[in-house]
């Protein structure tokens, strides 16, 4: 189908429903490069002010997903299943919740991505193993899913280069923030990488995009529409981000608390995150009941089972089973500085995003997508929204082998909080769960 991209501008500019052949000969033509990105920028304004139809959407993720390789799973019949986050600080979730699923008997053949800005990636965690392999050809892929019911990799091949452009374009010319392109953008790539169960953790608050449940409701939503009119099997967790997830942000650091909560020990937020999106993840991967999901992921947990299968799945990918087994043979960052309170008080609040910003500072993540990351930077919080403050406590301590960082690292940090000398009510970890019914 040819298309004049003036006349689809004009037609969204006015409200109007574009057809599906006329959002397919759209995304190809744009792929291709024959619409100039001046023109894809108005169009995407044009949506920003005044949305698109389920169908369009529908329609838009579709011809994005197909718009570069797909992968192929169904040798994996009904068990391949994923979980995809929209972004947090300190959240090592997929370290901990691909073995949990595993054990049970899904299958999790996922790609993941790498940290940029205050977010953290789950690459870069898996590559402070020495060795670990984030890069596998097709078979050994296929081989290693079949043996232990897990593999993980960086993204590979030519996934949705539809959305890459559009998403780069997006990005500086202010049409981010709207839910039809934010879930298209999302789901294209979850429907080309191929798994049939897709269990998504929409993050909200002062570290996520989305700000409120309300929104990150919204957004959850809709791409659960998406999946299902593609048929997966979906749902998505609303989660707190107001708050980092666990104690520890960094790369080697929170590999140490992800062990640490496979080992049955670790903090209890972390912990029940985990667990609420491993038991989603089984009940659609293996057809059960979301109450006896729950008795398998914390058997499997409990027990050990999936400490087991995480160092299986380490040592598979070429990472050092040694570091699995015991973490603190990573060591620590030879700089540390410790923030403390200055007065009697309760922990009121923090801004997650500049936290995650003060992490990526002392080189826990990049500012650009060439910066060289220092896998031992980091900050552990030892304090956490709502606790009860004595002068002299240590908040929070930074790791870092760049000293020259401390400094404007701490300020971030320091201005990041805030306190109250009220007690505070602690906040909870879900705030909705959409599609489990």
């Amino acid at each position: 189908m040819d298309i004049r991209m003036y006349d689809l501008i004009e037609k969204k500019k006015r409200a109007g429903e574009l057809t599906k052949d006329e959002i397919f000969a759209m995304i190809r033509a744009y792929t291709k490069g024959d619409i100039p990105d001046y023109q894809m920028s108005a169009f995407c304004m044009a949506v920003w002010f005044n949305g698109m139809t389920d169908r369009e959407t529908f329609d838009l993720t579709e011809a994005m997903a197909l718009s570069g390789d797909t992968v192929d799973l169904s040798q994996f019949g009904d068990r391949s299943v994923d979980k995809h986050s929209t972004g947090g600080v300190g959240d090592k979730t997929t370290l901990i919740v691909a073995p949990i699923v595993a054990t049970c008997g899904g299958i999790v053949a996922k790609m993941s991505g790498r940290g940029l800005g205050h977010t953290g990636g789950t690459v870069d965690k898996l590559e402070s193993f020495e060795g670990f392999k984030t890069s596998l050809s097709p078979e050994d892929f296929t081989a290693q899913v079949e043996k232990i019911g897990l593999a993980v990799i960086g993204q590979s091949g030519d996934l949705a280069p539809a959305d890459k452009k559009m998403y780069a374009l997006r990005d500086v010319t202010a049409t981010v923030d709207t839910i039809p392109l934010i879930a298209a953008s999302i789901m294209s790539k979850k429907l080309a990488a191929g798994t049939h169960s897709i269990v998504l953790d929409v993050k909200c608050g002062s570290g996520a995009f989305m700000r409120t449940p309300e929104d990150a409701s919204e957004l959850a939503g809709m791409m659960v529409k998406i999946g299902r009119a593609h048929n997966r099997n979906i749902a998505a967790v609303i989660t707190n981000m107001n708050i980092p997830l666990g104690h520890a942000i960094g790369n080697v650091l929170e590999v140490k608390e992800a062990v640490e909560v496979l080992k049955g020990r670790g903090p209890d937020d972390l912990r029940e995150i985990c667990l609420t999106l491993a038991s989603a993840m089984v009940k659609l991967s293996c057809g059960v009941s979301i109450e006896k999901a729950k008795e398998m992921t914390a058997d499997a947990l409990l027990s050990g089972r999936a400490y087991d299968t995480f160092c299986r799945w380490i040592e598979a990918q070429g990472g050092e089973k040694e570091k699995a087994l015991d973490p603190e043979l990573f060591g620590i960052a030879e700089h540390t500085y410790d923030i403390v309170a200055e007065r009697d008080c309760y922990f009121e609040s923090c801004n997650t995003e500049m936290i995650g910003t003060a992490a990526m500072m002392l080189g826990a993540g990049r500012a650009t997508a060439d910066d060289i990351i220092d896998p031992r930077a980091g900050i552990i919080l030892h304090k956490k929204p709502s606790d009860k403050l004595k002068k002299g406590d240590v908040i929070a301590t930074l790791h870092t082998e760049r000293p020259a960082t401390i400094e404007a690292a701490a300020k971030t940090f320091e201005s990041a909080l805030q306190f109250t000398d009220n007690a505070v009510e602690r906040q909870p970890l879900v705030f909705n769960i959409i599609g489990l019914d």
